[in-house]
């Protein structure tokens, strides 16, 4: 099964708040940038993905995602994370209405694609499933099939709201590079210990991390 992942974006000035300790205003558009550019080529790179579709209405980051090959969806409805998301997996089914669909963090600048191929293979066996995020709290992906809606709930209690909604947990192992989101300065350090890509690793090079 080939899927199409669709990523969502928020305005970079708006991006990553909770790295403040970590990043001043003047990095935190960067990181966001940097770790959205590296989620997107490793996803690009994976076997099972056909294509890799940005909701974003941030010029600069539409710029720089469509230079690695992605495909760039304006944030039409305005409405916050999960509006972007349905808007965008209806844009994606209004071309190809067979397409599998999954909605991908922006944020996993440690992701691999062989991990990534192991979840989306998971998530091939479910109408809808996910994949919590190593917090235990929030999602990192959220997957629909051929056929079915993909019924994002992003934002506090993700894990539980998509358990509620009857998509299936993956219990997944190896797989911390899907799951490594990163929303503080521990995360980022996390992230850098699982080894990330390069968009990132020179973002962070210009902060300083202790323990890095």
């Amino acid at each position: 099964m080939q899927w199409t992942l669709v990523v969502p974006l928020k305005p970079l000035a708006q991006a990553k708040s909770r790295l403040a300790d970590t990043a001043d205003d003047g990095l935190r558009p960067d990181l966001a940038l940097a770790f959205a550019q590296d989620t997107v080529a490793a996803a690009l790179a994976c076997p099972a993905v056909r294509d890799v579709a940005v909701v974003t209405d941030d010029a600069r980051a539409g710029r720089e995602l469509a230079a690695l090959g992605a495909a760039i969806i304006p944030d039409e409805p305005g409405s916050g994370l999960n509006a972007a998301l349905a808007h965008a997996a209806a844009a994606v089914r209004s071309a190809r209405p067979e397409s599998s669909v999954a909605a991908l963090n922006a944020d996993l600048p440690a992701l691999r694609p062989p991990e990534l191929a192991r979840v989306l293979d998971g998530a091939a066996e479910f109408p809808r499933a996910f994949l919590p995020d190593a917090a235990e709290i929030g999602t990192t992906l959220l997957a629909a099939a051929p056929g079915r809606p993909l019924f994002p709930a992003f934002g506090v209690d993700s894990r539980a709201r998509h358990r509620a909604s009857g998509a299936v947990e993956l219990s997944l192992a190896a797989v911390d590079s899907v799951r490594q989101d990163v929303d503080t300065g521990d995360d980022l350090r996390t992230a850098l210990a699982l080894g990330v890509g390069p968009h990132t690793a020179a973002a962070a090079a210009r902060l300083l991390i202790p323990g890095q």
